[in-house]
């Protein structure tokens, strides 16, 4: 089981950049499938991009070419390099782990992409 917490929201202008970062505690973090998860309220939570634990990388269309995720299973991080932010991208964005059927997720952190 993993603990997850998130930091590095804000709000941004449209154009700009962010990097959110995940801080993870407990075992067995490299056998774990991670990544960043979004939502808006009144909307389903959708994924941003996932890592698995054999490194295979997905992202959302919406974001591919604009957002980078990294996990350092040495020091337990997962990041999400968030460029060129679009009004569209604000949501609040949760930072997620899977090992087999187990789910687990950050709190959250909230990004506002705002002129």
């Amino acid at each position: 089981q993993v603990q997850l917490v998130e930091s590095g929201g804000g709000m941004v202008q449209p154009g700009g950049s962010l990097t959110l970062s995940c801080a993870a505690s407990g075992s067995m973090f490299g056998f774990h499938d991670v990544g960043w998860y979004r939502q808006v309220p009144g909307k389903e939570r959708e994924l941003v991009a996932e890592i698995t634990n054999t490194w295979r990388e997905k992202y959302a269309e919406s974001v591919k070419g604009r957002f980078t995720a990294f996990r350092d299973d040495a020091q337990k991080t997962i990041d999400l390099q968030m460029k060129n932010l679009k009004p569209e991208d604000t949501a609040d964005y949760y930072c997620w782990a899977r090992l087999r059927d187990k789910e687990f997720w950050g709190q959250g952190t909230r990004v506002t992409v705002t002129l």
